[in-house]
């Protein structure tokens, strides 16, 4: 007795198209179409902001940011759409995989990239250069597509309370950085030193920039800029350090989750279709090239033959 396959709906289609899955090849031109379109977008937006420019082709950017928002817009209800075959089945139903993505950050961003069109259309007076900055937030929209993005994001969060405890190091740095300059600098330039506050703003520049755009006229307030620069080098370098760690971390965990599957898939010696598409798609979501993956083979295979 033969069990048929059931043809796979419209909307999982769709939402493995938008998805990336590596079972479409026509995911991949997707992908480029919508970073085509997010470029030129912003592109154009940059180059309205100049008066000269604007005024001689504004008809064809107004043209241009109309189209746009009703691809992007298109896009947006085609995601929430789509993603209802997520969890179809699931207790939550449809909704529950629409609601993920709809408060998802990458959900937020596509909202973001129609809205400000749609606040003009109902709100005529609202400030145009607003409009113009939250239009240019569109370029977040690439950082789906980029999975480097993606492993630095999850190792930041990953590291969260490390770099909790560096802001905390900074904010105590600064605070008592400020409050020396305040006391060494404040009766000879109280225009920049003349509370603590003004002084916290030299700080936080010095710190960040090496430089805080006042120079002190004390020796005491000399020592005090050169040891809060210092201090700027090594805060730079903490987070520098936990940066990598945290980057490494994540790019070795990923190699390990494909090593892991590849394991099991090599176990029988037998490579179905559903297999080989599973591991085409870990090997593109975890960034692996092809070298490193018949790498992994080759160790596998050399283990499993020297055990025979």
């Amino acid at each position: 007795m033969t069990t048929s396959v059931q043809p796979q709906s419209l909307q999982q289609t769709v939402m493995e198209v938008l998805d990336g899955s590596p079972k479409h090849s026509v995911s991949r031109y997707v992908e480029w179409v919508i970073t085509v379109v997010v470029l030129v977008n912003c592109s154009a937006v940059i180059l309205d902001s100049i008066p000269e420019v604007h005024s001689e082709h504004k008809d064809f950017f107004h043209e241009l940011e109309f189209w746009s928002v009703m691809f992007f817009t298109l896009e947006y209800v085609l995601r929430v759409w789509s993603l209802g075959a997520k969890f179809a089945a699931a207790e939550g139903g449809a909704w529950k995989g629409r609601r993920s993505y709809i408060l998802s950050p990458f959900g937020l961003i596509d909202f973001f990239a129609t809205m400000p069109f749609y606040l003009h259309i109902f709100f005529p007076g609202l400030d145009l250069r607003i409009l113009r900055v939250l239009r240019l937030l569109r370029i977040l929209k690439l950082s789906k597509y980029n999975t480097a993005l993606q492993d630095l994001f999850q190792a930041v969060y990953a590291e969260r309370r490390a770099f909790g405890s560096a802001a905390f190091l900074l904010l105590i740095s600064t605070v008592v950085s400020a409050s020396l300059m305040h006391f060494a600098e404040g009766h000879e330039q109280p225009e920049a030193f003349g509370s603590i506050p003004h002084a916290i703003y030299w700080a936080i520049i010095t710190i960040t920039a090496g430089y805080g755009n006042v120079e002190p006229v004390t020796k005491a307030g000399e020592v005090i800029a050169l040891l809060t620069g210092f201090l700027g080098v090594c805060m730079a370098a903490i987070m520098t350090g936990i940066v990598a760690s945290a980057f490494s971390t994540q790019v070795s965990r990923k190699k390990s989750a494909y090593l892991v599957q590849l394991r099991k898939v090599l176990e029988d010696g037998v490579v179905s279709d559903a297999e080989r598409s599973i591991l085409k798609k870990l090997q593109t979501q975890y960034r692996l090239s092809d070298a490193e993956v018949q790498k992994m083979s080759d160790e596998i295979l050399a283990a499993k033959a020297s055990k025979s």
